[in-house]
């Protein structure tokens, strides 16, 4: 054993026999100071009874004055969280809960209220109120769908969850609700693709154009850009010669939107190339329109 490891142990020895003498010296002290170090000791083991939890019906109600009142939507966030920690399985803390969801989407904190939202239905799914907790959900994501020219992955979030409420519970009035806001919520993924379609179509690329305007035909045929788009197909097939196409867009659009704008610039387009707007049954476009029961 070399000399540095003897030195090591012995340091070791000597720090564990003076923590030793400490504590005896300590309990020693006890008998031979009186009554006055049991009250000490009762003092130092007593119950620290300063903190007490406040009632949950009074922070509660210091939540809704804050919401109501003060209008400090975070503030009353905050207060009603305290209801959740502080009394976490009384019906108070289910209130609150859903409350705190309400309030952080009065604030514009979405991730807060989509956080205690979903909480909320993760431990309540039977309640009556499961409903709104979930509509709360998607409209935080409807809340923030940017513009077309952007990325659109939040409508895309936004449209997952209103589905979410229509489809779990749609007898619900959030329900309704819902299915108004996925309309628009679609209306602003078609625009995106129309915006894309305009692009190509001024770059020349008219396939990539075409291929933007088939999605807003295929998947976005209730949205108010389809009129537009039967009419950029029109022009895109004029453009490269497809005229069996183009006549068959233009067809369409004046059978299902017979006063829209689009429809008037489509037939002059298919006129100025000497054809009339003729539908082909055996086109995607007419197909599409069959299968979503519009053509």
């Amino acid at each position: 054993m070399s000399a540095h490891r003897v030195t090591r142990e012995s340091k070791r020895a000597v720090v564990a026999r003076r923590l030793w003498l400490a504590v005896s010296l300590i309990t020693l002290a006890i008998p031979l100071s009186g009554c006055g170090t049991g009250a000490l000791w009762d003092k130092f083991l007593a119950k620290d009874d300063t903190f007490v939890d406040e009632p949950a019906d009074k922070l509660y109600n210091e939540g809704l004055f804050l919401l109501n009142q003060k209008k400090d939507p975070k503030g009353a966030a905050k207060k009603f969280e305290e209801v959740d920690r502080e009394h976490p399985y009384s019906d108070w803390a289910r209130k609150s809960l859903l409350m705190s969801a309400f309030a952080y989407y009065q604030a514009a904190d979405y991730d807060d209220c989509i956080g205690s939202a979903t909480r909320y239905v993760t431990l309540h799914p039977g309640s009556p109120d499961a409903a709104y907790a979930q509509y709360l959900i998607a409209s935080s994501q409807y809340d923030q769908i940017p513009d077309v020219s952007r990325d659109q992955d939040r409508t895309q979030k936004a449209i997952a969850a209103l589905d979410e409420v229509v489809r779990k519970y749609p007898d619900s009035e959030y329900a309704t609700k819902a299915k108004a806001k996925l309309q628009a919520a679609r209306d602003q993924l078609a625009g995106k693709e129309m915006s894309v379609g305009r692009y190509y179509m001024q770059q020349r690329d008219y396939t990539a154009a075409i291929n933007r305007f088939k999605t807003v035909v295929t998947q976005y045929q209730t949205t108010r850009e389809v009129e537009e788009a039967l009419y950029r197909l029109t022009e895109a097939y004029m453009a490269i010669g497809i005229v069996g196409e183009a006549q068959t867009a233009a067809a369409v659009l004046g059978h299902n939107f017979p006063d829209s704008r689009w429809y008037k610039d489509a037939y002059n387009l298919v006129k100025s190339g000497g054809v009339e707007p003729s539908e082909n049954q055996g086109s995607w476009i007419s197909r599409a329109f069959k299968k979503m029961g519009l053509g």
